[in-house]
């Protein structure tokens, strides 16, 4: 099953955890399954069902346009962290 990266700020919605490992084949649903575990989670990262501003998404140490539709195996590892422009 993936495992999701959970970020500092929502740590304290997590009871302290630094990953967990969650069900689903696309980020979408890694982060329902987390939120299953941690009821508002989910509201935190995606409000309104979208990615958060200001976030980005990597799947296996690569950043991802699809975010919240990005595939992912039995294998993948999720990090969330603040997107970064460039100027």
């Amino acid at each position: 099953m993936p495992r999701l990266f959970i970020p500092p700020l929502l740590k304290p919605y997590c009871k302290g955890a630094a990953e967990v490992v969650v069900e689903g084949t696309t980020v979408r649903e890694a982060v329902e399954s987390l939120d299953e575990l941690y009821p508002g989670v989910k509201e935190r990262l995606c409000p309104e069902g979208t990615l958060r501003a200001g976030l980005a998404v990597t799947v296996d140490q690569n950043v991802t346009p699809r975010g919240l539709s990005q595939k992912v195996t039995s294998e993948s590892e999720i990090h969330f962290l603040p997107a970064i422009g460039g100027g």
